[in-house]
């Protein structure tokens, strides 16, 4: 199993670490740490070296109640990043946008992947993913990052989620986007409450049914603080747990902010089923 990233391919035979660099001032964890681009491309270049093996670049924070940002900051924040990082790392960069005009543009400047949360919902967004011709990760949402925390419900959580997915997998393919460039990621803390969070992470295998590699990101969520972990110390631990209860369900790839303690703790898993 391969991912084709332009110039990259991801191994999907086994699971893949995904880090985190968000390029703004407000997202939840670690708004602000990377808005000077040395700093941000130094993090990347430490979480390549932990052992990521694609690289998320973020230019929007899509926090519960964060407002949207306007095309033209997004791109000042993005594009000087993204351009080291094209340049310096071995491993693809990821965009996670849902304007398309980042996503043509930002192809253009080497990135291997979209990361959209809207699932190519936004108006030309299918568009222009189909014509960068890139892998692209479709994202449930109920909502908008605005209002996405306020009373979400669902009748059953696991059947509307893989039917939002499911749907938007077939809009991908009628647009002209390959089966094989697609995956899927239930989106964690995106309209969901705490219990909404633990029956999909509970019941994550039903998602192999769609037949494409899923993603989870489940890093330091407001879910971790919601089931009474408060300390850092504590949402690292609790960060690094659940991302090995995703692999352990099917996830072929987790986007985490801490590398180097989620590759640890996937090389156990991975010496356990080498092993038994």
């Amino acid at each position: 199993m391969y991912l084709d990233c332009g110039s990259h391919r991801i191994d999907l035979s086994r699971p893949a670490v995904m880090g985190i660099i968000n390029v703004t001032p407000d997202s939840f964890s670690d708004g602000g740490r990377h808005l000077d681009p040395g700093a941000a491309v130094a993090s990347a270049h430490e979480m390549v070296a932990a052992g990521a093996v694609i690289i998320d670049v973020g230019g929007e924070s899509t926090r519960p109640g964060a407002d949207g940002v306007a095309l033209e900051e997004e791109r000042r924040r993005l594009r000087p990043v993204v351009r080291r990082l094209v340049d310096e790392l071995a491993v693809p960069v990821s965009i996670d946008t849902s304007k398309p005009e980042l996503m043509r543009e930002m192809a253009a400047e080497g990135c291997g992947m979209i990361n959209d949360v809207f699932a190519l919902r936004r108006p030309g967004a299918l568009v222009a993913a189909a014509e960068t011709g890139l892998p692209v990760c479709l994202m449930h949402m109920l909502g908008e990052p605005r209002t996405m925390q306020a009373e979400p419900s669902y009748a059953d959580v696991v059947t509307e989620v893989m039917g939002f997915l499911r749907a938007r997998v077939a809009k991908c393919e009628a647009a002209g986007i390959a089966r094989r460039r697609l995956l899927i990621d239930p989106g964690f803390g995106f309209g969901k409450t705490l219990g909404h969070n633990a029956t999909l992470l509970r019941e994550l295998t039903a998602f192999k049914a769609l037949g494409l590699p899923l993603l989870a990101g489940l890093s330091r969520k407001s879910m971790i603080a919601a089931a009474g972990v408060e300390t850092q110390a504590g949402r690292l631990a609790a960060s690094v747990a659940l991302a090995v209860l995703a692999v352990e369900r099917g996830a072929r790839i987790v986007r985490v902010h801490d590398v180097a303690p989620t590759v640890d703790a996937l090389k156990m898993l991975g010496l356990l089923e080498r092993t038994g």
